[in-house]
């Protein structure tokens, strides 16, 4: 089944700090809290939304990956998944800088 990503790009509740979470507005869509950067574990590939875990997963760390610039490191605080993430750095809500530079770099 095709899933479109439109579809995924919408608001949520974090499961962390229970902000209410827009959808993104910079094209690409929002997969953690712009206020905590926590997520929640969904996918076992990027975008497959396949996980049956579902479990909370925390910010630990700052990647640069080539062609999508910084992302955030997630680890899933049930099973230890680890995935980076885009940041959101424009928009209506986007990251929190702050807290994003003081994640360590992996």
């Amino acid at each position: 089944m095709t899933r479109s990503r439109r579809a995924e790009n919408t608001g949520f509740v974090c499961v962390h700090c229970a902000a209410d979470v827009p959808a993104n507005s910079d094209g690409h869509y929002r997969n953690h809290c712009p206020a905590c950067l926590w997520s929640l574990h969904v996918d076992d590939l990027p975008g497959d939304r396949a996980s049956e875990c579902r479990q909370p997963m925390e910010p630990i760390g700052l990647v640069e990956k080539s062609g999508k610039g910084w992302q955030v490191v997630h680890r899933c605080t049930a099973c230890g998944h680890r995935q980076p993430n885009r940041l959101v750095r424009d928009g209506d809500a986007p990251d929190d800088l702050d807290l994003v530079l003081s994640l360590p770099w992996l």
